[in-house]
């Protein structure tokens, strides 16, 4: 066996493939920042004498989460504007914010606040959808983060690009400069199919499928998006996207909340990826994506907070919860969504939407050491009959003790190591200054 960098020995380990699996009593050994093996502990005592020995009795090792759908930078927009459906929250208060607000600082200094929240909530990969992408993608690998960040588009000027032309060319500079980069991807963000035209769309194809990017796009949100639709094209938004070659494997649905039972058949046949965002769709009244309905027909299903704006946090053992929550709910059925599938939807899930199942999402051998451990000790959690129902129904990410992306300890009982969070929140209280200063 290769020599190990360190072992970590907690009292479970829930590898989310093979699906429900729990390992009790098992270490897991990483090398060159990559799972070498999961194997006894004692066995791993034998085969390692000499390693750095990380004991973690009471907790359980699952995969990093993956936020699949998010826009980190909102961070400084959490709180702004709440209690109001989407399109009064987006036209009245949001857009006029972000032309008043957003530049290159503002999204470096939010989507440093976000990767705080999300390091220290178990968050080890998102994938992001905002102005200043190239911003992002520096943020989370400076933090040792993993990101897919979207080249945006959208039919109005914001204050990262005034035409399509220019947000398509500035996108695929972001993409170029991270194309080798071992932690950032990026991918395609299209805003939504009411503020991007076909012509656009059809261009968006074109170019991810020569690239080999996803592409993430909001859609079937509301049902006003849906009868706006309707009145004025006649088709529903996503029979129109798949007129356009849209949706196809590529395809990262985010929200999805409204489908019919040709849209969600539409949906497997075309191996397209759901992002779910349950919180943020309760919080703006959108509705409840039948998400199990689509789990049943094969639709991989992924889970995103959304942006902290309309959430209002990026919290994914929080959301996880909500998310086997709502579904119960949904359908009417207790056995919908169970704590197994809530996890691998903010695992291996979240990793096959983005492209990344060979890399993350899971704990095998050979895969990256994206990694979380939490703490099952507290009292809230006890007894541990189930860790893995405990995990998922009881669990909060105060009790997220350690984190590791490719073996890099990002969070520990000495607190962050890649980020100093007391300079972020001097920044941070800059821009609330900044933002409720008259005029």
């Amino acid at each position: 066996m290769s020599p190990a960098d360190f072992v970590i020995a907690p009292s479970w380990i829930i590898p989310v493939t093979p699906a429900e699996a729990v390992l009790t009593d098992h270490a897991l050994a990483v090398s060159d920042g990559r799972i070498l093996a999961i194997l006894p502990a004692a066995t791993a005592r034998d085969y390692w004498p000499e390693a750095h020995w990380e004991a973690r009795p009471g907790c359980v090792l699952i995969p990093g989460l993956i936020n699949a759908h998010t826009h980190a930078a909102m961070t400084l927009l959490r709180g702004y504007a709440d209690d109001l459906p989407l399109n009064r929250w987006l036209g009245e208060y949001i857009w006029p914010a972000e032309q008043r607000f957003v530049g290159r600082e503002f999204v470096r200094d939010g989507t440093a606040l976000a990767a705080l929240e999300m390091i220290r909530s178990g968050t080890t990969c998102f994938q992001d959808m905002y102005m200043f992408p190239d911003e992002t993608a520096a943020v989370a690998a400076e933090c040792g983060m993993r990101v897919v960040s979207s080249m945006i588009v959208i039919e109005m000027p914001t204050p990262w690009a005034a035409t399509v032309d220019e947000y398509i060319n500035r996108g695929l500079e972001v993409h170029d400069r991270y194309r080798d980069h071992p932690l950032v991807r990026t991918s395609f963000g299209p805003h939504a199919p009411y503020t991007v035209s076909d012509a656009t769309l059809r261009r968006l194809v074109t170019l991810a499928n020569q690239l080999d990017v996803n592409i993430q796009i909001h859609m079937h949100e509301t049902t006003s998006e849906i009868a706006d639709a309707l009145a004025m094209q006649g088709k529903r938004p996503m029979a129109r996207l798949d007129a356009l070659g849209v949706v196809s494997p590529l395809l990262n649905a985010v929200h999805a909340v409204h489908l019919d039972e040709v849209e969600i058949e539409l949906l497997a046949a075309r191996n397209a990826s759901v992002i779910h965002c349950p919180e943020s769709n309760m919080k703006l009244a959108s509705g409840a994506c039948p998400v199990q309905r689509l789990l049943t027909h094969g639709v991989n299903v992924a889970l995103g907070t959304d942006g902290p704006a309309s959430n209002n946090d990026i919290d994914m053992l929080g959301e996880l919860r909500t998310a086997a929550l709502l579904a119960k709910l949904e359908s009417g059925d207790a056995a919908a969504v169970p704590a197994a599938t809530a996890l691998a939807m903010a695992t291996i899930n979240g990793a096959r939407a983005l492209g990344l199942e060979a890399i993350t999402g899971s704990l095998e051998v050979g895969k990256a050491a994206d990694m979380v451990c939490v703490d099952l000790s507290a009292v809230a959690c006890q007894p541990v009959h189930n860790p893995l129902s405990q995990l998922v129904y009881s669990a909060t990410r105060d009790q997220v003790c350690d984190v590791w992306v490719a073996g890099r300890r990002l969070y520990g009982e000495d607190g962050f190591t890649t980020i100093d969070a007391e300079d972020v929140m001097v920044r941070v209280n800059a821009w609330l200054a900044r933002m409720r200063a008259p005029g």
